[in-house]
């Protein structure tokens, strides 16, 4: 019998909630900027699903922000995506559980189905390990698989800290300014080479940088 195994348990269920506390207080004392928003809901209303894709290192905000509007994400099998399930399903997410080293192409295969059901999907297309803010192939081929399309979501607040991660993830200042910037949608072609595909990815990548350099104006210009 493993006796770490009830404190393991408790450090973990304590853990999630303090983060889950700090991020709702830190988030609920900022003053938010949003753009595109209004047209993001529109399309769910319509029934018509599409996938969410911002960098891994900015999720929080939007993870806050568009809390208890039923969306999807996609969160890994691991210890720490365990903690993070928690946490966004108490944000009033709905979660497809998996990633590319563990069942995988079970999480895939329901993500399609959520989105051709009508759902919005939020991924990280350059998570869990990164490189960086690149599109990786997982997130064209579930916007080719579903037939949806991708909209680019950028995210920014000041004053920030930028963690030592590799993703440098943001945590905002308590009081600071936000902004969250929703593009407009990518509907990417299902037949593509090769070399299409990588253009694609790069189209995507810059529509999402191009959303984050908005929002990043954005904390620096609204009061």
């Amino acid at each position: 019998m493993d006796l770490r195994s009830p404190k393991r348990s408790i450090v973990q269920f304590l853990a999630w909630r303090v983060l889950w506390w700090a991020s709702y207080l830190i988030c609920g004392s900022l003053r938010f900027k949003v753009e595109g928003l209004d047209s993001v809901l529109e399309r769910q209303t319509a029934g018509n699903g599409f996938i969410l894709a911002l960098w891994r290192g900015r999720t929080l905000l939007p993870i806050y922000y568009c809390r208890n509007l039923g969306f999807w994400a996609i969160i890994s099998l691991s210890r720490d995506g365990e903690m993070q399930n928690r946490i966004v399903s108490r944000y009033g997410y709905r979660t497809i559980r998996g990633s590319s080293g563990k069942q995988g192409a079970r999480a895939f295969l329901e993500s399609v189905r959520r989105l051709r059901e009508g759902g919005v999907l939020s991924v990280t297309p350059d998570g869990p390990k990164g490189p960086d803010r690149e599109v990786q192939m997982g997130t064209l081929q579930l916007a080719q698989r579903s037939g949806c399309p991708v909209v680019p979501v950028g995210a920014s607040a000041r004053p920030r800290k930028l963690m030592g991660s590799w993703d440098s993830y943001m945590a905002p200042m308590p009081f600071g300014r936000a902004a969250i910037v929703f593009g407009d949608p990518i509907l990417v072609p299902s037949d593509l080479t090769e070399d299409e595909a990588s253009d694609w990815a790069a189209r995507i990548q810059s529509a999402i940088n191009d959303v984050e350099q908005r929002a990043e104006k954005l904390t620096l210009t609204h009061g």
